[in-house]
């Protein structure tokens, strides 16, 4: 997402659908480009939140550190990409595309030059709890076999995918699907 967001803004798009961010991840030190990126791209991105095999609670506040603008899509609760909800309360509920457009027009005309994140629910997700059951579970897998760096997001999402038989790969397609199409209604809006 960090190389593709540049590289909208720099062919003059306003706003940039993709599925989940990438973010804080559980082992040390590992953190996503995805978040600095977000800081310093000052475009509407639409997502469906938070990779689920990340920290959630640490990315969002790294965001919030980084001045990145985050805000819920018809949610008060930040979605965790597979799942429509966490436990973590966003500080910015919008109802409708004008008020995203809106915020998005007033951080511009401040010249603020981060994204305005706007965290899309997937419609038909799974529940939390059990998906953070797989993310143990493929945690505890990678750390045994070392897999660490840039190969541990593929192991991640394989082993997900593995452990529900098929549904985290069928709720990305749906999210990425309902985010290409907020993200439309977002630019015809502005």
């Amino acid at each position: 997402m960090a190389t593709t967001s540049l590289l909208a803004v720099r062919a003059g798009l306003s706003v940039f659908a993709t599925g989940g961010i990438g973010g804080v991840h559980l082992h040390p030190f590992d953190e996503s480009a995805d978040l600095a990126a977000l800081a310093r791209t000052p475009l509407i991105v639409v997502s469906s939140g938070p990779k689920s095999i990340l920290d959630l609670a640490a990315t969002l506040e790294r965001l919030e550190s980084h001045g990145v603008q985050i805000a819920g899509f018809r949610t008060n609760l930040m979605p965790a990409f597979h799942s429509s909800e966490s436990p973590y309360m966003l500080p910015v509920r919008y109802e409708n595309t004008a008020e995203v457009a809106l915020a998005f027009k007033r951080a511009e005309a401040l010249s603020l030059p981060s994204a305005t994140l706007v965290f899309n629910p997937v419609s038909q997700g799974l529940d939390y709890h059990t998906v953070q059951t797989w993310v143990r579970q493929a945690n505890r897998e990678a750390m045994e076999q070392g897999v660490v760096g840039k190969a541990l997001t593929p192991f991640m999402l394989r082993r997900m995918s593995e452990l529900s038989g098929g549904e985290t790969d069928q709720v990305n397609l749906r999210l990425l699907e309902e985010n290409a199409r907020l993200a439309a209604q977002l630019a015809a809006a502005l």
